[in-house]
């Protein structure tokens, strides 16, 4: 006889499954459908990735019911079938599991995080009847996943707690590591689900090993419970019509006992992850042995995070020569500072006005990066140059605005006199903070750059003629970071076809690559600038090289990285980027440093360094100050 889970918790570290949504999409299941459909349709290939992962070394099997309450299901005309799809879910995964396995009945957030006209009588309702079904067929316990906020979580746990005392797992999906969307501080959101007697909590989705670590380490100590954690496999990226993970199984395992350490008791995988990941996890805490659970502190929290707005008077602004035009006479730098999350700028507007001083020659704003919702770079490109003079070049992308709201965008920013932009494509809205919300794409990157030239020559997207033309500057994204990258080179010049201005690179941190772009773009009639982000610290590292799309580290530059964090961390990230710095100034004029962290004193330094490198610095070519003439 298998030990009952909690007991089994004390003694060893649980290992979970992978993906089954984004295992299906790999297995050829489109997404669109109801994957807990197939639980009634096709359950031989429901048992099928449950089989495999049970190969892999699971312990812990979810049973395919993530989204299978009234809500959802109704959406494909299935809400007569709940109680069937979660009974069919539970059998299956108990067969494949057998008698040494454990079985958890799969609740996700109904809300995902939206406010929707979901009231909360019927997210009980909704929630006990899945959760009856499930508890009925026969679970080892109960675990709600991705929720964004203690509000439904707590509506969840109680529809459990009153019909079983079975455990019950409860995950927080964040994506910023603080709090809950509704503000609430992780370590109060943990003691009211511990006092509402969930038995594990923990975090899923959303983000990777990097980003579940960070949250979990505001809640390390005494938290009376253990924790369970089931990291995405990285960032998702879309190739060739494909979602794609970079996280490999290798880095899964590395940061397994990572996790163990600070309290795990569960570890598996969400989006992305496969059964290799799963096996990478068991072969790494093979002979773990946990240390026991601590007692919690007293409450000490009992706040939730208070909000508030940042508002100051506005200053007037000119006229400026574009960085086209001046990036032919010297050496011009580019500074990226992430809008912020809040509605507080105090310090976004403190880095724009240190920037400045240090001397870039503008500051790009991205546009939702990573579909993370922040303050509209609109707002504030029109704000950093009202108060600081320092041109405003702002990204825009394809994800979030139909050809109507693009237009429309494009005409508020010449209004407020923003005419340098960067058409990205953006990152899909599904892996974002808000997943419900829906990726627009009317454009593609290439279109939304003709389009925009086409405003330039005063004609709507319609057609129709416009009574001014624009005078936008347009840039173009460029990732080198490839295995061929004159495949690369070539997407790029079809974007110069379109009608870019300018290029801008993902960061790059080897040198050689640098020399080989310069010698794969010498032909190209237009200024290129080579991204160069300092890293923060060792783990920021390996979360850059192993979760993010489109950004790859050397093996040498790992290694100077590896054990380092806080101050020591920053200055050898600034070290390592002044060298790249050394080789880019050499080959090319346009320099794009990306701050990391709101670090803005790391990209102040490395803008004072190109210009202290810069042969072209002289009192006629080089206003330190940058202000507006």
């Amino acid at each position: 006889m298998k030990a009952d889970l909690r007991t089994a918790m004390k003694q060893r570290v649980l290992v979970g499954d992978g993906a089954m949504g984004t295992f299906l999409y790999q297995m050829g299941f489109p997404v669109g459908i109801s994957y807990e459909e197939l639980n009634l349709i096709s359950p031989e290939v429901v048992a099928d990735v449950h089989r495999r992962y049970r190969d892999a070394g699971t312990d812990i099997f979810e049973t395919n019911t993530y989204s299978a309450n009234f809500d959802k299901l109704s959406k494909f005309g299935l809400e007569s079938k709940v109680e069937d799809v979660n009974r069919a879910g539970v059998r299956i995964a108990k067969e494949v599991a057998g008698a040494e396995g454990y079985v958890l009945g799969a609740v996700g957030s109904i809300r995902g995080g939206k406010r929707t006209n979901v009231s909360t009588s019927e997210l009980k309702r909704f929630y006990q009847q899945q959760i009856f079904a499930l508890l009925d067929e026969g679970v080892d316990g109960i675990l709600l996943e991705t929720f964004y906020d203690i509000e439904e979580m707590d509506i969840a746990l109680l529809q459990a707690r009153k019909l079983s005392d079975l455990p019950v797992i409860g995950q927080f999906a964040v994506e910023d590591v603080g709090h809950t969307l509704d503000g609430y501080t992780m370590p109060e959101a943990f003691r009211i689900m511990r006092e509402q007697g969930a038995d594990v909590i923990g975090f899923n989705c959303r983000s990777g090993p990097n980003g579940i670590m960070r949250a979990m380490e505001t809640v390390s100590g005494r938290i009376g419970v253990p924790m369970s954690v089931y990291p995405n496999a990285g960032a998702a990226d879309y190739v060739d019509g494909q979602f794609r993970y970079g996280a490999t199984p290798e880095y899964f395992g590395q940061t397994a006992i990572q996790f163990a350490d600070l309290g795990a008791r569960i570890i598996g995988g969400c989006c992305g992850t496969t059964p290799d990941h799963i096996t990478a996890i068991k072969e790494a805490l093979a002979d773990y042995v946990p240390q026991p659970i601590a007692e919690p502190y007293p409450a000490e929290i009992t706040s939730r995070i208070v909000l508030h707005e940042n508002v100051d008077e506005r200053a007037g602004r000119g006229g400026q020569p574009t960085i086209v035009d001046l990036v032919k006479q010297r050496h011009t730098v580019i500074v990226e500072l992430d809008p912020p999350r809040d509605l507080d700028i105090a310090k976004f507007m403190k880095g724009a006005e240190t920037l400045k001083a240090a001397g870039a020659d503008a500051l790009t704003l991205a546009d939702n990066s990573l579909a993370v919702t922040r303050m509209s770079n609109m707002a504030l490109g029109h704000l950093v140059q009202d108060r600081t003079g320092l041109r405003a070049l702002v990204h825009i992308a394809c994800r979030d605005r139909n050809l109507i709201g693009t237009q429309s965008h494009m005409m508020g920013f010449d209004a407020l006199g923003i005419n340098h932009v960067l058409a990205v494509t953006g990152d899909p809205a599904r892996f974002g903070d808000l997943p419900g919300s829906s990726s627009v794409y009317d454009l593609t990157s290439f279109e939304i750059i003709r389009m925009i030239k086409q405003l330039n020559d005063g004609v709507a997207f319609s057609g129709k003629p416009l009574k001014q033309k624009a005078g936008f500057v347009i840039g173009a994204a460029f990732n080198p970071n490839v295995k061929h990258l004159d495949k690369a080179v070539q997407r790029l010049e079809k974007k110069i076809a379109s009608g870019a201005d300018y290029i801008m690179t993902q960061p790059v941190y080897d040198p050689e690559l640098i020399v080989a772009m310069r010698e794969a773009t010498k032909h190209l009639d237009i200024p290129i600038f080579i991204g160069i982000m300092p890293l923060a610290s060792g783990r920021n590292a390996e979360y850059l090289h192993n979760e993010v799309p489109g950004i790859q580290l050397s093996d040498e530059v790992r290694s100077r990285m590896a054990g380092l964090e806080g101050e020591e961390g920053r200055a050898m990230g600034v070290t390592i980027a002044k060298e790249l710095l050394d080789v880019a100034t050499e080959h090319f004029k346009g320099i794009y440093l990306m701050t990391p962290f709101m670090f803005y004193g790391m990209t102040a330094e490395l803008t004072q360094y190109v210009w202290e490198k810069s042969e072209h610095q002289c009192p006629t070519c080089f206003n330190p100050n940058n202000q507006l003439q």
